[in-house]
């Protein structure tokens, strides 16, 4: 948060001393692990899932597709909620949501149970990812970009355990839906331990209070296309470089370390922004990272032989950029309310731009022949991020918005 803004919140919310609300801090780390497993983990497991349910590759395809989508679709709806029953209460009922459809999921016995559980565990995703934000305004609005880097290295730690133990899991548990039900499970214990480090805790509530989405912001939608951008990037990789890499003669084993690698370079800088990113201003530290990503990936494009090392910095840049972006709806609206508007809008449009990049992406690979324009779409998403991050100025994030009455 910029300094002005920061003092403001200061005087506008009653500030105590990070230390007396760790139990809260813990809880958002652990309840920030269980938004990406069910997307992630899911990936490496879909061929053992389409055989073992003779599935077609797109009715497949909707196993990821589907809780993309919610997450842009749903993160709208957080802040209702949250004005209805309490942040607090709502990242309770959102992640109870994934947690047992995920675990319901694991053991449905048709294609069409599937992927109805996997709508069910996508919704809580939406709204507990957005909602991740608006509880950080409410309860610590003098270290917005603190906390948003510790759910951020949850959700980037979670997406990279997942993607790393899914098969693993599968083989030694018996089959892809003992590896579901593993990452299910494990989430509800961190819901549970989010209840519990909540349970005494005042709940906040704006009942009849809705959000007014601020469509007419040109910096929300600023917001929105760095973030879409952002998600072509990230999804676009994930789902693409190892099968480029395929082509080029690479083996399946190894080019499976392509997405652990990317997810791997993600922990440090979210962290780092943490401890380190009020020190410069947003746009300086966005500029820099999508920089790096804009070089990373162009040359992951032309340099495959040192594509894995490629794939290891792009992975650093991604840690910085999302962190960040995630923290930008703090920066320019005062109410939980008003930022998980900001959010919801930046969320909405950001995910319904990334849920298409797949797609699109690889209908470009088979008009051509190749992945030679598929690996050249990310530098040039990650070069517009840059050019959209520069005009990010201070003053301009300071102006904000205001929509509350």
């Amino acid at each position: 948060m910029l300094p002005a803004m920061a003092d403001h919140a200061t005087a506008a919310h009653a500030v105590s001393k990070i230390g007396d609300r760790m139990p809260l801090v813990v809880g958002l780390l652990l309840t920030s692990l269980t938004l990406r497993p069910q997307i992630v983990g899911v990936g490496p497991l879909i061929p053992e899932i389409q055989r073992s349910m003779d599935m077609s590759h797109a009715f497949t395809g909707l196993l990821v597709t589907i809780p993309v989508l919610c997450l842009g679709i749903f993160a709208p709806i957080a802040p209702v909620i949250a004005g209805r029953i309490g942040a607090i209460n709502a990242v309770t009922v959102a992640g109870l949501l994934i947690a047992l459809a995920g675990m319901a999921r694991a053991f449905v016995p048709g294609p069409t149970g599937l992927i109805l559980f996997t709508f069910l565990v996508g919704v809580g995703m939406g709204v507990g990812n957005a909602l991740m934000v608006i509880a950080v305004k409410e309860r610590f609005a003098d270290r917005p970009l603190f906390l948003t880097a510790i759910y951020s290295t949850g959700i980037q730690f979670g997406a990279t355990a997942s993607a790393v133990a899914a098969v693993p899991l599968s083989l030694w548990l018996g089959g892809w839906r003992w590896s579901l039900f593993v990452m299910s499970a494990a989430s509800l214990v961190f819901v549970i331990a989010w209840i519990v480090a909540t349970r005494n805790m005042h709940v906040q509530r704006q009942r009849g209070v809705f959000p007014r989405f601020p469509l007419r912001s040109s910096i929300v939608w600023s917001f929105a296309a760095m973030f879409g951008l952002m998600g072509i990037v990230f999804y676009g990789l994930a789902t693409w470089a190892p099968s480029a890499y395929v082509d080029l003669g690479y083996s399946e084993t190894s080019v499976g370390w392509l997405a652990a690698l990317y997810n791997i370079g993600t922990l440090p800088t979210s962290l780092a922004v943490g401890l380190i990113g009020e020190r410069v201003t947003r746009r300086q530290a966005l500029v820099t990272a999508s920089a790096v990503m804009t070089i990373a990936t162009l040359l992951f494009a032309l340099v495959p032989s040192l594509g894995f090392e490629w794939m290891l910095l792009a992975g650093i840049a991604n840690g910085m950029m999302f962190t960040v972006t995630m923290s930008l709806p703090l920066d320019v609206a005062d109410s939980p309310i008003d930022v998980g508007a900001a959010a919801g809008m930046m969320l909405f449009v950001g995910y319904l731009i990334t849920a298409c990049a797949p797609s699109a992406l690889g209908w470009v690979r088979d008009l051509t022949g190749s992945f030679d324009l598929v690996l050249l779409a990310f530098p040039v998403a990650a070069g517009l991020f840059c050019l959209i991050a520069m005009t990010l100025s201070p003053a301009r994030l300071q102006r904000g918005i205001r929509t509350s009455p």
